[in-house]
């Protein structure tokens, strides 16, 4: 099955990917494994970009870069809609390929490629509206106005656990933008991005536009360390870690670079008393266990009011019961894999430290053996979706990490302003959720003072996975600050002009200094 996506993708003769690979996650002799993580298998093997094919990239890309940017903004829209046209029409494989390469259940799998398609479609219009503002200058005979120019080579590094879509919403803007994108993705998907890639550069290059999209693969410190350092890529749009975050914005700072980051979430959910308690299980579940807990959103702490906490934990038990773990491939399957035996250790490591710390483990808490999947399935690494119940009154650290698994800790209050304090007590802000049928409620958790929500992503009745791309998506504190995806994002990979125009005949200058 996987040879046969492949061939359709068009891989196997992909000058990168070597068919057949035995080799391991681990890069060696310059190539490196893409492993299934469902069954722990070697799917291809993947050639590693050098310091001297990095800087053949550089040199191409920043040579597109002054050619694609003398394209005006609608005709690069264009491109942009023909490429999201052939995403839309490999879809169902590109999806598959996602899956298959990260453990993401199809659905996830094919509506991350969505993600990228819907984005495609925003920025073709947004090629048409790259508005600068006008100004009345304070002299006769002047007029001020701004606009946006293009950036340059933008770096977009990626994270596994979206190894398509993420990408999708900086190219898409970027390249209506006039800039060229050079994609690093994780070592952990590089098949998804050869194949993603792949579509948008052949595409752009059959309008008669080579280089748009470059793609480097290779190590953190062969290249991702070039890249960061780089002052021909003006922007480093970054996704992973907060630590990975903190160093890749102190390289570029050191060379007056920009970042664009996008790091760690610690996303709670606030269930109020007078909530739709089936809505919130529902947003609840979803949130927590979707794409086995490695999503940046993913619902990590619970914080519901003390008077319907237990039936409430009863019901999540029961539901987190009814999750079918298994092949991420196959219909029902709700919960795949983790990524890798790291992330495992790391759950349990995790799991450990709350029962240490005083949690009370309700649902979960341990990996799911070879024998309980089927036997093709039996060198994946599988675990249980886990709830742990805080100490009451008790200092919880483990719950102040982001863990990159399917565990939920929920904790109890008394008043909703208890809860938001609690809330947002923890060192990032991305997502945040509250589950009320109070007005007030609702608005006290949204409050424009600032006192409400500390995130970037706030909503209400609805789970923190799930950001539609019309919204900038991004968030607060050690998540980074960036901001991607839709809204005035797009101003990310712009420089602004603000131009002063004197169509007079007189030499005037500003704040009434006369020099004459």
């Amino acid at each position: 099955m996987a040879r046969d996506l492949l061939d359709r993708l068009g891989l196997t003769n992909h000058h990168r990917v070597i068919a057949g690979y035995a080799g391991g996650p681990e890069p060696r002799d310059g190539i490196v494994g893409s492993v299934n993580p469902a069954t722990g298998k070697t799917i291809a093997g993947v050639r590693l970009d050098t310091a001297d094919s990095y800087e053949e990239t550089i040199q191409r890309a920043t040579a597109a870069f002054k050619r694609w940017r003398a394209v005006p903004a609608p005709k690069r829209g264009e491109v942009v809609r023909a490429i999201g046209d052939e995403l839309r029409a490999r879809k169902e494989d590109l999806g598959r390929l996602v899956s298959l390469e990260v453990g993401k259940i199809l659905a996830e799998g094919i509506g991350e490629v969505q993600e990228t398609v819907d984005i495609a479609d925003f920025a073709v219009g947004l090629s048409r509206q790259l508005y600068g503002l006008t100004m009345p200058s304070e002299r006769p005979q002047h007029a001020m106005r701004e606009q946006w120019l293009p950036l340059g080579p933008i770096g977009v590094i990626t994270a596994f656990n979206f190894p398509n879509a993420v990408w999708g919403w900086n190219a898409m803007l970027a390249a209506v933008c006039g800039d060229v994108t050079v994609w690093k993705p994780s070592l952990l998907a590089p098949l998804t991005a050869i194949a993603t890639n792949e579509v948008a550069r052949v595409v752009a290059a059959s309008m008669g536009h080579q280089g748009i999209f470059e793609l480097v693969i290779g190590t953190d410190e062969e290249i991702g360390e070039r890249m960061i350092a780089d002052k021909r890529v003006p922007l480093i749009s970054a996704t992973g870690s907060c630590r990975m975050g903190r160093h890749v914005s102190q390289q570029v700072a050191a060379r007056l670079g920009r970042c664009l980051l996008e790091l760690g979430g610690n996303n709670a959910v606030i269930v109020e008393p007078d909530a739709d308690l089936d809505l919130a299980l529902k947003g609840v579940v979803f949130g927590s266990v979707g794409t086995c807990g490695q999503r940046c959103t993913t619902t990590r702490r619970l914080i519901i009011h003390e008077s319907i906490a237990d039936a409430f934990y009863e019901k999540l038990a029961k539901a987190y019961e009814t999750v079918k773990i298994g092949d991420p491939l196959a219909p029902g399957t709700l919960v795949g894999p983790l990524i890798n035996e790291r992330a495992a250790e790391g759950f349990e490591r995790a799991i450990a430290a709350a029962k240490d710390q005083g949690g009370q483990v309700l649902a979960g808490g341990n990996r799911v053996s070879s024998g309980e999947v089927a036997s093709e399935l039996s060198g994946g690494t599988y675990v249980r979706p886990t709830v742990v119940r805080a100490p009451a009154g008790k200092p919880f650290p483990v719950a102040q990490e982001e863990t990159f698994a399917p565990i939920l800790y929920v904790f109890t209050y008394r008043t909703l302003d208890e809860a938001i304090e609690l809330h947002n007590s923890v060192d990032q802000g991305l997502s945040s959720a509250i589950y009320t049928g109070s007005v007030r409620s609702a608005e006290r958790f949204l409050d424009p003072s600032g006192s409400g929500s500390d995130c970037g992503l706030a909503y209400v009745n609805l789970g923190t996975s799930g950001a539609e791309i019309g919204g900038a998506f991004g968030g607060e504190k050690d998540t980074g600050g960036g901001r991607e995806s839709g809204s005035d994002s797009w101003k990310a990979y712009m420089r602004r002009q603000t131009c002063t125009i004197n169509f007079g005949e007189t030499f005037a200058l500003a704040q009434g200094i006369r020099f004459e």
